[in-house]
């Protein structure tokens, strides 16, 4: 049953929750003396039972008939892989790769075959299967290869219940495909709601459900025509489905009672799931929603995604992949409970509740962060591109799965799991009226105090390490082996982190930039982003849909703009959300679009979005031009947004900008924006904040997540080292709290705020802004070593290319030589 402390602090706790004004004694990421790790963003994980090793981001697993075999789909960044294990041992059995392959798993009713969604390669996998052995049989063709696009992918897959049919979910076409196998043929294409998640059949076989991941609904069909016969509303993001014939006890057979089925659905942008009632003439009703947050105030951030329901029916288990944690429903009176949480391993996917009470979860990235200084960086060879080689330490790569096998377990032992999810959680309901920032800082200790900041300016670059950029600044953690941007190239970042203050401690909370726009603008990378990143980056699925277009990425409550605009806060933006039109207009000049309706009004037009050929000290000049006019008002917006990304650089494709030239040209820019703020009548009453949005494509000896940032103000301690523990999340929290608005999830609420790197006196001496000491214009020779290898590298979004590839190529244009043979990962792997 319920237990009333899980929405009080446990006792155990206390102590986490004393407000000091003294900084809290600082985390230091990866595994701590009890066993536990502490991840970028800032949670614990200290998983419970013994961890099975599975490759990257395993996705999905399907029992065999006779129980005796448990099959596991990886679709992470390493080539797609079915796992056979012995379902009693989780010992492996055997495995397969595949050349793509996603969510989608199912065995044949005559357990003769297992069926696996191809995503990317629009297809169905038939894979024979005898006696836990796996072999290619045949491939349902969805799309032909000849005519495939970004858009046909093939997810879910599940069969009829007389294995006569398999039924996939064509994902962005928002339909059912139905194939016979007997044929190998695709007999039918059914509409269904955008963006198709989970295929589950009624009992009878006679219809299915879908669940809508961009609808924030659940569909149900007719299967032998594909008629819509049912629709329910439930809420954003709905995604795993599972059905239950039991009645609970107490039950009557009123109005409220009169279900054959009760049908469970996960809502992964909110905190709750959903029970549908399914009538034995198969209406749906809305039965009722259950809350798995762990305090009544709780953001959205939980991302309940997966559902396990036990054999007897009576406990269902809601993976909540955001907080690392599996909930635990007790379903057995007419009002379902939580009853407790299980603690598991870093984003869980996906469960399974084994005949002999078993709990097994599946956890994506495995049970912590590594540091990789063998990783992405001109210091280490590439391996071949998407090899699955494990000589570069890249972080995609490295994140690999595990499975967590919990043996049963007794309400004592819940109540020890649940004080252990309590305690690897940063967030209390507390700190949403208390962010324990001490008396006199100018950070607010609430959203509704005021600061004596009033301006704040956000940065966002691309894609550094901390050790690749700072290495070499002589001071704090810092390894020079890895620096390669020191300060001829960098100087101003140098400067920037000698005045003000140099974070050795910092994270970002993403891996790549598909999760690092999210996580930098909305405190949170939506479940969409997490699935599919790992695909696009490995190059199978070669579209980039994760920043505005795509109505199933959307975060739980929207960007850091719309959380400003709600609150009546003036807002200017540069470059954020904005492409350039296919067609220039009328007078040949390219024209931008703005892919949020919302912030088109209050966007710079004349910002270039992402294009490495245009300057980053070009981008600093409109933005400087508009501060002139800001100044003449008199006023100046309280939010300022500005992307500058050519720190990515183009790597030496030929007649491109060099790489170092376009680290200088983004360090100049830096320079440029500050130093004109600095001279500006706002700068005593701003703060400028500067984040890469990921740290995928550089090596870093304390870990793969920690990047360079900067906090520049007059309130701004000067010339000092702060090593708390910081990441992106924690950004938006102190932005939040000098602009006075909510939190946006559970991170940034959770997040302690950046108030020991600020003074209570303003200290209002401008920066002058270094000085380029590398040329801005030195270009690519149009013959080299690497010319031919870096025009086949796409360079027109943010990381459309192979990173291993780009950081073999920025060495041999830097150091003039031959990267040397690396050494066999300390992994392990």
């Amino acid at each position: 049953m319920l237990k009333k402390w899980l929405f009080v602090l446990p006792a155990a706790l206390g102590l986490a929750m004393i407000v000091t004004s003294q900084p809290a004694r600082q985390l230091g990421i990866g595994v701590q003396e009890d066993g536990s790790a502490i991840l970028p963003n800032g949670w614990r994980v200290k998983a419970a039972g013994t961890q099975v090793a599975l490759e990257t981001f395993p996705m999905s697993s399907a029992l065999s008939k006779d129980g005796r075999f448990l099959a596991v789909l990886t679709g992470g960044y390493k080539p797609p892989t079915v796992t056979v294990l012995a379902a009693d041992t989780l010992a492996e059995v055997d495995k397969i790769k595949l050349d793509d392959a996603w969510q989608g798993l199912a065995f044949s009713p005559d357990n003769k075959f297992l069926y696996v969604g191809g995503g990317s390669r629009a297809k169905v996998h038939e894979l024979a299967f005898d006696n836990g052995k796996l072999k290619p049989a045949r491939q349902f063709i969805v799309t032909p290869d000849a005519e495939r696009k970004f858009d046909d992918f093939i997810g879910d897959v599940t069969t009829s219940p007389d294995g006569r049919l398999v039924y996939a979910a064509d994902i962005f076409h928002n339909r059912v495909v139905v194939i016979n196998p007997q044929s190998g043929r695709v007999i039918e294409k059914y509409k269904t709601g955008r963006r198709p998640y989970k295929i589950l059949f009624h009992p009878d076989g006679q219809s299915y459900f879908v669940s809508s991941w961009a609808d924030a609904s659940i569909y149900q069909h007719n299967a032998s025509t594909g008629e819509q016969l049912n629709k329910v509303v439930v809420a954003a993001h709905p995604t795993d489905m599972i059905l239950s014939d039991r009645r609970p006890d107490g039950a009557g057979d009123d109005d409220e009672n009169k279900w054959k089925f009760r049908l469970f659905v996960t809502a992964a942008n909110t905190n709750q799931i959903f029970s549908v009632a399914v009538s034995e003439s198969k209406e749906l009703r809305l039965l009722e929603s259950i809350n798995v947050a762990m305090s009544p105030r709780q953001p959205a951030g939980m991302t309940p995604t997966a559902l396990a329901l036990t054999a007897d029916q009576l406990k269902l288990y809601v993976i909540c992949s955001d907080s690392n944690a599996a909930a635990v429903v007790d379903l057995t009176e007419a009002k379902s409970r939580v009853a407790g949480f299980v603690p598991t391993g870093w984003y869980p996917t996906a469960a399974r509740a084994m005949a002999d009470g078993r709990l097994i979860v599946f956890n994506g990235r495995g049970s912590r962060s590594f540091p990789n200084p063998e990783g992405p960086s001109p210091f280490r060879r590439a391996s071949p591109v998407h090899s699955g080689l494990d000589s570069v330490q890249y972080v995609g790569a490295i994140q690999t799965g595990s499975a967590s096998v919990i043996t049963p377990f007794d309400d004592d032992q819940l109540d020890k799991y649940t004080k252990q999810v309590y305690a690897n959680s940063p967030y209390r309901d507390e700190l949403l009226d208390n962010a324990r920032v001490p008396t006199g800082n100018p950070i607010p200790n609430t959203s509704a105090d005021k600061s004596p900041i009033e301006h704040v300016i956000y940065i966002l670059k691309e894609n550094r390490t901390y050790d690749q950029v700072l290495g070499a600044i002589g001071k704090g953690n810092s390894d020079p082996k890895l620096c390669i941007f020191d300060e001829k190239v960098a100087p101003n970042h140098y400067k920037l982190a000698r005045e003000f203050v140099l974070f050795d401690n910092f994270y970002v909370n993403a891996d790549v930039s598909a999760d690092g726009h999210n996580w930098a603008t909305a405190a949170i990378a939506p479940d969409y982003v997490q699935k599919f990143w790992p695909n696009s980056y490995a190059g199978r699925r070669k579209h980039y849909d994760y920043e505005g277009g795509e109505p199933a990425a959307l975060p739980p409550a929207g960007y850091i703009w719309n959380n400003a605009l709600q609150a009546g806060i003036s807002l200017r933006n540069y470059g954020f959300w904005t492409v350039v039109k296919p067609k220039p207009g009328a007078d040949g000049i390219q024209v931008l679009s703005v892919k949020d309706p919302s912030l088109a009004p209050h966007t710079n037009m004349k910002f270039r979005p992402f294009d490495l050929e245009y300057l980053d000290v070009d981008r600093a000049k409109v933005f400087i031009s508009d501060l002139r006019e800001f100044e003449q008002r008199g006023d100046m917006p309280k939010l300022i947004l500005l992307r500058m990304g050519n720190d990515h650089t183009s790597g030496t494709a030929a007649g491109k900008i060099s790489p170092l030239s376009a680290f200088a040209d983004n360090d100049a820019a830096l320079g440029m924006v500050v130093e004109a703020v600095s001279k500006s009548k706002f700068w005593g009453k701003t703060a400028i904040f500067v984040v890469e949005d990921d740290a995928q494509n550089g090596a870093d000896h304390v870990d793969s997540h920690r990047s360079p940032a900067f906090v520049i103000s007059p309130y701004v301690r000067r010339g000092a080292i702060d090593s708390t523990f910081y990441n992106q999340t924690a950004v938006l929290r102190t932005m939040e709290l000098i602009l006075g608005l909510r939190p946006m999830t559970q991170f940034d609420a959770g997040s302690r705020p950046m108030w020991t790197a600020f003074q209570p006196v303003a200290d209002t001496k401008a920066y002058a802004a270094e000085k380029p000491r590398y040329a801005l214009d030195e270009r690519n020779p149009k013959q080299s070593a690497t010319v031919e290898r870096s025009a086949k590298l796409d360079f027109s979004e943010a990381d459309r290319i192979d990173d291993d590839e780009l950081n073999e190529i920025l060495w041999r244009a830097i150091k003039r030589s031959e990267p040397p043979i690396p050494v066999r990962s300390f992994l392990g792997h």
